[in-house]
């Protein structure tokens, strides 16, 4: 049974990154998610806009989700970083055990459009 909020937020399905714009408004982003030791992790397309927004400023807000993106929970204060290319493949597969033949598909279909290098993986740890 999930006991920490660390624990609950990889056990839901999907987790709400909410990222900050230059002029400080926050947009919010429903990701899939995947338990990497005492941190959270998540696969995105590399060009995205969440991925700018990261670089550019790492403490972000997560909270669970659904699909859609709506909050289902009080979201966590916690910082961001774009992982290197080894953790990004440890995250796909994680993401494929974790997803089933869904993630698997969807793991294979942006690799076919994008290659290996369009995506990358972010880790997430909560503050405190």
């Amino acid at each position: 049974m999930a006991d920490t909020a660390l624990d609950r937020l990889a056990a839901g399905k999907y987790l709400l990154i909410t990222s900050y714009k230059k002029d400080g408004s926050a947009v919010a982003t429903p990701v899939w998610v995947v338990r990497d030791g005492d941190a959270l992790g998540a696969w995105t397309a590399a060009d995205s806009w969440k991925v700018k927004r990261i670089r550019r400023r790492a403490d972000v807000l997560v909270g669970p989700c659904d699909v859609r993106g709506n909050p289902s929970g009080k979201p966590l204060p916690a910082h961001a970083e774009i992982a290197d290319a080894g953790t990004t493949e440890r995250y796909r597969r994680l993401l494929a055990r974790k997803y089933g033949l869904l993630g698997r598909l969807t793991l294979l279909g942006s690799r076919l459009r994008r290659g290996r290098d369009g995506t990358v993986g972010i880790t997430v740890r909560l503050d405190g």
